[in-house]
């Protein structure tokens, strides 16, 4: 009887070593094959509140406003800003943002200007990226170098009809 409970104290035993191993293996293969990406498009961009709200803010203090209307077909209509049309060019939009906000770099400690982007509620979401592009700054062709203009970016609530 003795033996017996010996024999059955050896076959309830566990050999863990295979199963370390696998998950040793695992570990390589994962700390391995990881690869860091840089963030792609890093906008600084606030959405509107819930609720309408009335803002406190001076003349100065107001951001540009672009406006950008849209067909039912969800197409490009028109991009307005600041109540001045710019027909469907989005380069015109680009040196109108240039010759308000310049390429110099801003002071450090000073908020740089801010716009609102405000679209048609059908208004294709490729051609508000495309509005965003221009507006958020370019790349010199001579130096390579980017230009940023404009980092604040938030928008209106879309507009139905």
């Amino acid at each position: 009887m003795k033996i017996r409970r010996e024999v059955e104290q050896e076959k309830n035993e566990l050999n863990m070593t295979s199963m370390i191993d696998i998950v040793f293996l695992l570990l390589v293969f994962f700390v391995m094959t990881f690869k860091i990406v840089e963030m792609e498009g890093d906008f600084t961009v606030r959405m509107p509140l819930a609720g309408e709200g009335q803002s406190s803010s001076t003349d100065l203090d107001l951001p540009y406003k672009l406006r950008l209307r849209a067909d039912d077909q969800g197409s490009l209509t028109a991009i307005e800003l600041n109540e001045i049309n710019l027909g469907t060019d989005f380069d015109k939009l680009r040196a109108n943002i240039v010759s308000l906000v310049g390429t110099d770099d801003p002071v450090e400690g000073e908020d740089g200007p801010e716009i609102e982007i405000d679209t048609d509620y059908n208004l294709r979401y490729a051609h508000v990226i495309q509005a965003i592009t221009a507006v958020s700054g370019y790349r010199d062709e001579g130096t390579g170098q980017v230009i940023k203009l404009i980092e604040k970016i938030k928008f209106a609530k879309p507009r139905r009809g």
